[in-house]
């Protein structure tokens, strides 16, 4: 970007969650009425931001002492290498006969002479780089390897942490509770708001123009930032995803690359690097993360226009996601925007319940997590749409299913068990449940998350798409206090749900029977037995 702007440099997360949270007070807050929904909605909002700083914060700071560990003990083999180079050398100018002719008093003042300009010269210590610096440092180790490193709580018996490890540690177990005491506050707001019958339009404190032009000047930033990640960014943003389809764990990061013993210095790339680093599949990475974000910005002003009737409150919606600090610290991962994406689609297209059902069917499939889903879903269509809703689901997941058996080199049976996390929930956590928290306690929490989406199924009784709406937002939020790779930092999953619920308004009559094309189950169930009866 520094190449249109000049001397611009990308603001460290800290500087942007300030002017971020001053812009989306002074835009949204509604400030004649202080005391509304609207108002604690907002600030919820902006309560995410110091959990994902400490997080992130953590794991820099992690890093940065394990690389300094290993820059260490290279240096360590290399003074060793160097000092057995240097007494060699010494040997052979003692062998030869220059040296045997000088005098041992010539000798003795030279030695003495190197001495004391060695100990009179102090050691140079390089001040650590700037964050802004730091991301473009490449990584000395694969991401995988740093992720279960960074996450584990039970290290190699030759292996000691650090004070310092311990402390960033400490912060990034600070962050997740942190988090999930947010996303604890927000779940009791979506449990409340199918009851919240009055919903004043409370437009955003801007005209649409100028809302459309600062939606696209911030889309712009970001999606230069995406074009120019680094794997250490990549890092910071937290583990790998768990469960899903395996093409979603093979698409790659960035390519990386060795460093030098200096945590700044930076060796020339070889051939191979320079030829890996054009890989098709970088490349497809920044094109999936850049289009997951236009899908996620499109389709939240499509649905404020067609199903709210108010285009100012659809790009309002998505003004306030580019906004948020969320948007800005994990811009490049697919893994959060794609099933975001994915399920703000089926939203859009809930009238058509075979494109809804492939969208939902795609997002479960990539993802696993939105699985949990279907009762909710299946009850919004019960008594109309089911069946095409289900062809939709099916027809997604067989396909996805038949192109893992032309896909790698591990059984059909191993891809099925991670596509739809078919293992032991205490396997390999990351995130709080691999900082210190024990992985049994996650049984508990998933259970209690059982019973929240097979409730969905019942309650409210009779579903709209207000309820839709936030409920998914619901259960994508109950998802991340048992998702055991870094739950709670899985935002995009909720946060477009979670917008269109604060800028909804009263969609009571938004009910599959009304809306829905096709005919109605109970109506095709009735004409059909009333027909028996006529014939006899």
């Amino acid at each position: 970007m520094s190449e249109f702007l000049l001397f611009y440099e990308r603001p460290n997360p800290t500087t942007w969650v300030y002017l971020s949270s001053f812009l989306t007070i002074g835009l949204y807050f509604v400030f004649h009425r202080f005391w509304s929904v609207r108002n604690l909605d907002i600030v919820l909002l902006l309560m995410l931001a110091p959990g994902l700083l400490m997080v992130q914060e953590g794991r820099r700071r992690h890093l940065r002492e394990m690389e300094s560990g290993e820059i260490a003990i290279q240096d360590h083999y290399d003074t060793r290498s160097s000092a057995f180079e240097s007494a060699s050398t010494l040997v052979s100018t003692t062998l030869t006969p220059q040296a045997a002719d000088a005098s041992p008093d010539a000798q003795a003042n030279d030695s003495g002479a190197r001495t004391n300009s060695d100990a009179a010269t102090p050691p140079v210590v390089a001040p650590p780089p700037r964050i802004q610096e730091e991301t473009k440092l490449p990584l000395r180790t694969e991401p995988e390897a740093l992720d279960e490193r960074l996450e584990s709580t039970t290290l190699h018996p030759e292996q000691i942490e650090t004070d310092a490890e311990q402390a960033a540690k400490r912060l990034q177990r600070a962050g997740f509770i942190w988090l999930f005491l947010v996303e604890l506050l927000i779940l009791v707001r979506l449990m409340v708001d199918p009851v919240m019958n009055r919903r004043p339009m409370l437009d955003p404190n801007l005209t649409v123009g100028g809302s459309y032009f600062i939606s696209i000047s911030m889309f712009i930033f970001m999606m230069v930032n995406v074009a120019t990640s680094t794997p250490r960014v990549r890092v910071w943003q937290g583990p790998e995803l768990g469960p899903g389809y395996v093409l979603m764990h093979q698409l790659p990061t960035i390519t990386t690359r060795p460093v030098s013993s200096a945590l700044g210095g930076e060796r020339a790339p070889t051939a191979d690097e320079l030829s890996l680093s054009k890989r098709s599949s970088t490349i497809l990475t920044k094109v999936l993360a850049i289009t997951a974000h236009l899908a996620i910005v499109v389709g939240l002003i499509l649905i404020g226009n067609r199903h709210f009737g108010n285009l100012r409150s659809g790009v309002g919606c998505a003004l306030l996601y580019l906004i948020v600090p969320y948007t800005a610290q994990y811009t490049g991962r697919v893994d959060h925007a794609l099933p975001a994406a994915l399920l703000l689609w089926a939203i859009l297209s809930y009238r058509r319940p075979m494109v809804s059902g492939m969208f939902l069917g795609l997002a479960a499939g990539l993802v696993y997590y939105p699985l949990f889903l279907l009762p909710l879903w299946y009850s919004f269509y019960w008594r109309k749409g089911v069946r095409p809703f289900s062809v939709g689901v099916i027809a997604t997941l067989a396909i996805l299913i038949a192109i893992l058996s032309f896909s790698g080199t591990d059984s059909l049976i191993d891809h099925l068990r991670r596509m739809f996390g078919l293992f032991a929930p205490t396997k390999e956590p990351r995130g709080i449940w691999g900082l210190g928290w024990d992985a049994r306690w996650r049984l508990p929490v998933i259970v209690a998350f059982g019973i929240l989406s097979s409730l969905f199924a019942a309650w409210p009784s009779s579903k709209n798409l207000g309820t839709l709406i936030g409920c998914s937002a619901a259960v994508m939020v109950a998802v991340q206090f048992w998702h055991g790779y870094g739950g709670g930092l899985f935002i995009a999953w909720f946060l477009p749900l979670l917008l269109l619920t604060i800028f909804r308004p009263n969609l009571e009559d938004r009910v599959a029977v009304k809306v829905v094309r096709g005919r109605a189950w109970d109506q095709s169930a009735s004409t059909r037995s009333s027909g028996r009866l006529e014939v006899n």
